[in-house]
């Protein structure tokens, strides 16, 4: 029963979210009916529920959470700005002229965003709306351009400083601690958000290694489905962005993240800390803008 019950949480909650209703009245409200139907049924006790206030505060109130919202905001300042566009076409006019150029600059962009927001829906959602029309237009296949720009803006959930990550690390630095005690070792340090993304670096560059490599080999099986986009200005000559334009699109947003992180994975900062630095950068660079 209590098996049943599970998969009915799963299903209800995917259906909601599906639905288009708000995600926090889907999250709240799908949990709490399967509660009362448990309990109906025998196989939950409410009396759980009464520990969820001081579950609820007790996350309010962890310092490390606070650096979501401020992800949040570094990401949603170089989206609403017009850095995050302005990367997405420099990186495509220093590639496109290549076959497969395109696609390698929505990778290599898409991992850019992703370790300055860490948030997928923003990633994929400003590429789509950038990337996708101009690939379509220069006779990129539509199952090419819509795999690369999905699975690119989906490194955002394990490239640093990925919130999942950091929603995990409760969960992760309890279980390790509750493994080591059952071993017989007490004295146990707690499972950090930097030794998350830590962790998590390594195998997100090698998923950016993979998808150029998996471009690289399309564009010799299939050339015809990434073919070369050479820009030319009004005169017919080929145009390429100059150093200073390449430094303002992709080596400032860069030097933010390098910073950002770097604190984070050096041990300068904690992740609230590197959050609040990330924030303010992407605020001043907003305003430069």
């Amino acid at each position: 029963m209590s098996a049943a019950l599970l998969g009915l949480l799963g299903v209800l909650l995917l259906g909601g979210i599906l639905s288009g209703a708000p995600v926090g009245f889907v999250l709240l409200g799908v949990p709490t009916l399967v509660a009362f139907l448990g309990a109906s049924l025998g196989v939950f006790d409410l009396g759980f529920l009464s520990a969820f206030p001081s579950r609820a505060f007790g996350i309010l109130t962890n310092d490390v959470f606070l650096s979501v919202p401020l992800f949040v905001l570094m990401g949603g300042l170089l989206e609403r700005s017009n850095i995050a566009k302005r990367m997405m076409l420099t990186a495509g006019a220093l590639f496109g002229n290549r076959q497969g150029g395109m696609a390698y600059a929505v990778v290599i962009v898409g991992a850019l965003l992703a370790a300055s927001t860490g948030v997928i829906g923003a990633t994929i959602f400003m590429l789509g709306l950038i990337a996708m029309p101009a690939m379509l237009q220069a006779g990129y296949s539509r199952s090419l351009a819509s795999g690369v720009i999905c699975a690119s803006g989906s490194l955002g959930q394990i490239i640093p400083p990925s919130i999942l990550l950091i929603l995990l690390t409760d969960q992760v630095s309890s279980a390790y601690q509750a493994g080591r005690r059952s071993a017989g070792e007490w004295a146990v340090e707690p499972v950090s958000v930097g030794d998350l993304f830590a962790g998590a670096f390594i195998p997100g560059l090698m998923l950016v290694g993979l998808y150029i490599i998996y471009i690289f080999v399309t564009s010799l099986r299939r050339p015809g489905s990434c073919p070369p986009v050479i820009q030319r200005d009004e005169q017919g000559n080929r145009t390429r962005p100059g150093l200073g334009e390449v430094t303002y699109s992709l080596v400032l947003p860069l030097l933010l993240i390098l910073i950002v992180l770097g604190s984070i994975l050096g041990g300068i900062a904690t992740a609230t800390e590197s959050a609040a630095l990330g924030a303010a950068g992407a605020l001043v660079m907003t305003a430069m803008d």
